[in-house]
């Protein structure tokens, strides 16, 4: 909530869940007015994917995600997410391409096949690049060939697994060795562009390797930026360096799309809850994406399953859920968001459960910061508070907070318009702005009017407040008790 907003009165605000929904910016919501209704239903991160669209699009999807907080009054998150080395057909000799089991084709050099058993792709190395025995998985996995012979010009595939391509189709190599780079020239500019507009996070994609993340981490310091890397877990390699890509990452998305293609199938369940179990323990946010409410592409209900998903992703202990197409160009954009807020809304109650969250290990977070952070949540829950305010400068303090996933609502202040909505992505934490954070009895009087003009307090109640001072430099050293009068 800006400074110079009014506060939206309890009775005509729509229950949010705990667990946050990122949603895609595409043609069925890219105007400022629909954004706004999917803050509305439920939406707190806004994502814009550069594999599509033109540089002036991407203006155009920014400033309405933006727009759309101002009339809303409520700091919203925008996350770029760079398309990486996304492999491809070229144009195919036939359209389709019937590939039936048992058959032969050959990826030749160049983009375009000149024979009905051609293919060609727009990755330029990839004939000197795959070897015998290699796989090759075509249009998301649906058409599956292995190699069986190369020559300096052609490799030669047998299909194993019949179906229908068309041009320009996907790639993907599970266990091939690559020598493409995870941040591509193109993925450099457009890193550039949302470095330059203070954009809040920048996803990677197809990290394979620590280093990978650390690069784009180098980029957009270069540029003054303090975005933080999110790094989407699609390729087998990343997963066998789980625990050190996460500590090189300021948070995760499980990309199950390519990741369901590079990886068996049936092992992507476990897959998913290895990587949010370990990006628990190590305090960083995780988001949970690809078709979690596919179906709503063009149904007004999602599948009995794909709402199991999503309940699934919320008891895993993902801190948020991605909408993809659903929003991007589906028919129902916000339907879908305001259906995913109520299947986070009525699986989060088992949370309480399940007892207290594993013990987090955040090792950039300062030690006393962590001490103050845990006692607030025994000293709020002993007591039974409404409120526990954390005031932050960076977002490592709400970050940590919010992965305590107790059930006593979170309010982060911050005298930082760009940790605010950064805020946005972090389970449980309701960013608000326009607080005073420097000003102890200020800031109390301040959580005092806005709490009883949102009808979360009244006289008697007690609110814990998280905050510092200058004596240990960036770190949080008060717990305050306040009983509201």
């Amino acid at each position: 909530m800006t400074s110079s907003a009014s506060p939206t009165p309890a009775a005509a605000r729509a229950p949010r869940a705990r667990t946050k929904i990122v949603a895609t910016i595409g043609p069925a919501c890219s105007t400022t007015e629909m954004l706004v209704k999917l803050i509305q239903a439920g939406a707190s991160v806004f994502r814009i994917n550069t594999a599509h669209g033109t540089a002036e699009e991407r203006d155009q999807k920014l400033a309405a995600a933006r727009a759309a907080g101002e009339v809303t009054g409520q700091p919203v998150a925008v996350l770029v997410d760079l398309a990486g080395p996304k492999m491809r057909l070229g144009e195919l000799f036939s359209e389709p391409t019937n590939c039936e089991l048992g058959a032969t084709f050959r990826f030749i050099r160049g983009v375009k096949s000149l024979a009905a058993d051609e293919l060609t792709s727009t990755y330029a190395p990839l004939v000197s690049e795959l070897e015998v025995g290699d796989h090759v998985m075509l249009a998301d996995g649906t058409v599956s060939m292995v190699v069986t012979s190369k020559t300096a010009d052609e490799v030669r595939c047998r299909v194993t697994g019949s179906g229908i391509l068309r041009s320009r189709q996907g790639i993907n190599l599970p266990g091939a060795k690559l020598s493409a780079p995870s941040l591509t020239e193109a993925d450099r500019a457009n890193a550039v562009w949302a470095a330059r507009n203070n954009v809040d996070f920048v996803s990677l994609s197809f990290v394979r390797k620590p280093a990978d993340v650390l690069a784009l981490k180098e980029l957009l310091r270069a540029e003054g930026a303090s975005a933080m890397v999110i790094a989407k877990i699609e390729k087998p390699e990343a997963v066998e360096q789980l625990t050190e890509v996460i500590a090189a990452s300021d948070g995760v998305m499980v990309a199950r799309g390519d990741l369901g293609v590079e990886m068996d199938v049936a092992e992507i369940a476990v897959v998913q809850k290895r990587i949010v179990s370990e990006c628990q323990r190590q305090g960083k946010p995780v988001i949970v994406a690809t078709q979690m409410l596919d179906s709503m592409h063009h149904n007004r209900r999602p599948t009995r399953a794909e709402a199991t998903d999503v309940a699934n992703a919320i008891l895993d202990g993902a801190d948020a859920c991605m909408l993809s197409g659903e929003t991007a160009i589906g028919d129902f954009p916000v339907l879908a968001v305001e259906t995913m807020n109520r299947i986070m809304l009525a699986t989060e109650p088992l949370l309480k459960e399940r007892g207290p969250a594993p013990v987090v290990h955040a090792s950039d977070v300062h030690p006393i910061t962590a001490a103050a952070v845990n006692g607030s949540a025994a000293i709020a829950e002993q007591l039974g508070a409404k409120l526990v305010v954390v005031a932050t400068r960076g977002g490592r303090t709400c970050r940590l907070r919010s992965k305590q996933r107790d059930f006593v609502p979170t309010i982060g202040v911050s005298d930082s318009p760009e940790v605010l909505r950064r805020l946005a992505l972090f389970w449980g934490v309701t960013p608000l702005a326009g607080a005073p954070v420097h000003d102890g009895p200020a800031l109390r009087a301040f959580i005092d009017r806005w709490g009883r003009e949102q009808g979360l307090i009244q006289k008697g109640d007690r609110i814990v407040f998280c905050t510092g001072t200058n004596f240990y430099p960036m770190a949080q050293n008060i717990v305050v008790i306040h009983e509201v009068e």
